[in-house]
């Protein structure tokens, strides 16, 4: 950053030096950023708890609707496509309203959703509900990202970015949990949903532990027009971020979605080694995404993403071909530490080169779109697969998928360390 020209005239025409005390404020404003950080970590990890439930218990749901995997796994393409919808809402809200009201409204509404999945009686209203928690994830990823990241220090951005992404790991994690304890001992998909209720008590936590943001008070919106301006000047912005976000989504999204289905149907694993290896990878995924945040505040955001995505290539044989349930455990994390690094660069990248005004909205609103994009990715692997086998399927995807990825990433820019709000 180039010194600030005010300087100068600061020397010439010297104003009185109020000393402050810092003892009391400098604690709080660490303690507010550590809750920030930790509320959109448990957001987005409540959000991939009941995204990862469909993903594990796909070959169940299917079973009790009559229906084929490749239909229930358009239910993971519906609610993706539908995450534009709540981005775009929410993300309006957040850079209008502030961070705070808008996530507390997206945590309850997302919840009762998750909850009804549960109750769902039929295919259709599966469906629907689906599309209902797409437009709730959708708008929890960019208003909990612009909250946090506005009040992290800079030199902490990129480890506390890999932290908070990783809340998509751990959520995972969790639905691999409680789907081994639960789903063996009911035998049934509908009980690991109402425990989808829990988000609701998060927005407690937002309202009464997490003050609204300072950047946002200096750089907000006076009226809809001039926010509608500041997101239309910044389109071109929108376009690389919306590329981007769309080859990441599709390296998550072609790694992890079917992973399971591929673990149950090509290698026939249990229900207790399925939900096992799926913990494995994703403890992978979520060191790999704090390892790989950190080293991006020593070497640069786009080359540490770069890095990851040329380890991912070379776990593939391991992850899709490993002759034993060891070591294809092995590759299931080494894949995840690479893949959920580079996503761990993410959050912090993306809010860095968006402009303050537009935080709430542009970084969430392009990464959804990605995912809307990439939301294909599921129900394509699933038809290759049903040709040519799933380890295959997998492997030419991922091989395809990275190479763009690094690619796209390269070509890009970025400002790691840029003060928000000056």
């Amino acid at each position: 950053m180039e010194p600030d020209s005010n300087f100068k005239t600061a020397e010439a025409h010297p104003v009185p030096v109020v000393p402050l005390d810092y003892s009391a404020a400098a604690p709080v404003a660490g303690r507010d950023a550590t809750s920030a950080v930790l509320a959109g970590f448990l957001g987005w990890t409540l959000d991939a708890f009941d995204f990862f439930l469909v993903v594990l218990t796909l070959p169940h749901i299917a079973g009790d609707f009559h229906t084929s995997d490749t239909t229930i796994a358009w239910s993971i393409t519906l609610t993706m496509a539908f995450r534009p919808v709540g981005a775009f809402i929410f993300g309006l809200l957040a850079d209008r309203y502030g961070r705070r009201l808008p996530m507390m409204i997206d945590l309850v509404f997302y919840s009762i959703v998750e909850v009804a999945t549960g109750f769902a009686p039929n295919l259709v209203v599966f469906f629907v509900l689906r599309a209902l928690f797409g437009i709730g994830m959708g708008g929890e990823w960019g208003v909990g990202a612009s909250l946090a990241m506005e009040k992290v220090p800079p030199k902490w951005r990129g480890v506390l970015s890999g932290l908070l992404q990783e809340g998509y790991a751990a959520g995972y994690l969790l639905a691999a949990v409680a789907y081994g304890l639960v789903y063996p001992r009911v035998h049934s998909w509908r009980p690991l949903f109402w425990i989808g209720g829990l988000p609701a008590i998060l927005a407690l936590f937002v309202r009464f532990g997490v003050r609204e943001s300072e950047v946002w008070k200096k750089s907000k919106a006076q009226s809809w027009g001039q926010l509608g301006r500041g997101i239309l000047s910044n389109w071109k912005l929108w376009l690389y971020l919306t590329a981007l976000m769309t080859m990441m989504n599709f390296s998550s999204h072609g790694t992890q979605d079917l992973y399971p289905t591929f673990l149950q149907r090509s290698r026939h694993v249990s229900p207790e080694m399925k939900s096992l290896i799926t913990i494995i990878m994703n403890c992978g995924a979520i060191v790999g995404g704090v390892a790989f945040g950190l080293a991006s505040d020593k070497f640069g955001r786009r080359w540490t993403m770069v890095a990851a995505f040329a380890g991912a290539m070379l776990a593939i044989p391991l992850w899709a071909f490993a002759p034993t349930l060891t070591l294809l455990a092995a590759g299931a994390f080494i894949m995840q530490f690479m893949v959920q690094g580079a996503w761990g660069v993410v959050p912090a990248h993306i809010t860095e080169l968006s402009p303050d005004a537009v935080r709430g909205f542009l970084p969430g609103f392009a990464y959804q779109c990605g995912t809307l994009i990439a939301g294909t990715a599921p129900t394509l692997q699933s038809k290759v697969a049903g040709k040519i086998g799933y380890p295959w399927a997998m492997t030419i995807m991922a091989l395809v998928i990275f190479s763009i990825a690094a690619t796209v990433t390269a070509l890009g820019r970025e400002r790691k360390g840029v003060r928000f709000g000056e």
